[in-house]
């Protein structure tokens, strides 16, 4: 149905949603078409897509689209990482939510949704991008949330 759509040219794109790498494995061999995206539950926190989700989007060309980029709510992601995202902040001169979602988007064709209830929130989140944070900011970040890394609620992928 999704490829017909296609052809009809009433859609550009195939994208999916929660997706195991068998599960977009299985699907990518009914379309004609590619998958173009999987937009995942993905952060500091949460990162069980890094051991097989993300590899096959990688080499499958497929965006990651990362929702919940601050975990349940960033004062949580702030207390996970006993003020390291503060010190990281204060190094780049950023607020902890751009060093967040800085993070994210520093992996491989991943892109973030956060979600904002007001301009100056949209504002932040979008100075989250254009600059980079260094391989010591990154690898800092990763080794605190390979502690943390737990199994996703909507299955064993």
């Amino acid at each position: 149905a999704m490829d017909h759509l296609i052809m009809e040219g009433k859609v550009r794109f195939v994208g999916v949603s929660n997706f195991s790498a068998e599960q977009l494995r299985l699907a990518q061999g009914h379309f004609r078409n590619q998958i173009v995206s999987n937009q995942v539950l993905y952060n500091l926190i949460d990162r069980h897509i890094e051991s097989e989700v993300m590899p096959y989007c990688e080499a499958n060309n497929i965006t990651v689209i990362a929702y919940s980029p601050f975990g349940q709510n960033l004062d949580s992601l702030k207390e996970s990482f006993n003020g390291e995202l503060g010190r990281i902040a204060l190094e780049v001169g950023k607020t902890e939510a751009q060093v967040a979602l800085n993070w994210c988007i520093a992996k491989e064709k991943v892109i973030v949704i956060p979600k904002s209830n007001s301009i100056e929130r949209t504002t932040e989140n979008c100075n989250s991008s254009g600059w980079r944070l260094n391989t010591d900011q990154l690898k800092r970040l990763d080794s605190l949330g390979n502690r943390r890394d737990r199994i996703p609620s909507w299955g064993n992928f």
